[in-house]
């Protein structure tokens, strides 16, 4: 660990840093305000089966869905694509709050055990990152439907848990030199601006959109049938 103190560029980093955050909130709040100026729908399907089905339990369960990968066809026979969904996910999870938490109170994300979960998680989605930047350019498919934001954001993202994978060995002792740390906060700053903008915007409508598909379509067949009681 070195023992020099910060530099100037890393109180610039860490200044650009909380400032990316505001605006990506104050964005975010925006959005939020014109989200919830649309009332959801009502289910107008009858319960049927299910005896004591409202169309909060729809929705709720329509949310729960990206945690249930057996009640899909599409993740229940490609289990292995849904856990590098799952490591993917937890790796941009960890990202975020490395660089929160290692500005906000570095001495915690120095703590040996956290130091090398973080590396494992960000390391760990690193690679599946770089597994579906080949597969979107490997299969056919997928380059049909890609757009040039999906590149870029899928590249720029496995650079961020690169680079973030070399400023937790940086804050482990493993790497010297500040500046592994400083780019890793100049990269999720990036991320913060660009992100609300992006399609990878879709983790924030993620609950709302689920909320009001399974308000307004819970009873027409999205639901699992009723346990048979005797």
């Amino acid at each position: 660990m070195e023992q020099a103190g910060p530099s100037g560029l890393l109180h610039v980093a860490e200044a650009v840093h909380w400032t990316a955050l505001t605006i990506m909130v104050l964005v975010y709040t925006i959005r939020l305000f014109w989200l919830f100026r649309f009332k959801a729908g009502r289910d107008r399907q009858r319960p049927g089966e299910r005896y004591g089905d409202t169309s909060l339990y729809p929705a709720l369960y329509s949310m729960a869905n990206v945690g249930m990968p057996w009640v899909m066809e599409s993740t229940r026979k490609n289990i292995p694509f849904y856990l590098s969904f799952v490591v993917f996910h937890i790796g941009v999870a960890a990202g975020i709050f490395f660089a929160i938490v290692g500005s906000a109170y570095r001495p915690f994300v120095e703590i040996p055990v956290v130091t090398y979960v973080l590396m494992v998680l960000i390391g760990a989605a690193f690679v599946v990152a770089v597994g579906r930047v080949i597969r979107r350019f490997a299969r056919p498919v997928l380059r049909l439907i890609s757009t040039p934001d999906d590149y870029f954001s899928l590249i720029t993202l496995m650079i961020w848990f690169g680079v973030g994978v070399a400023a937790a060995a940086y804050t482990a002792g493993l790497l010297k030199g500040e500046g592994y740390w400083v780019a890793y906060l100049f990269a999720t700053s990036f991320f913060l601006i660009y992100v609300p903008f992006s399609k990878i915007s879709h983790y924030l409508y993620y609950p709302f959109t689920r909320y009001w598909i399974g308000r307004t379509l819970g009873h027409r067949g999205s639901m699992p049938p009723a346990i048979a009681r005797g």
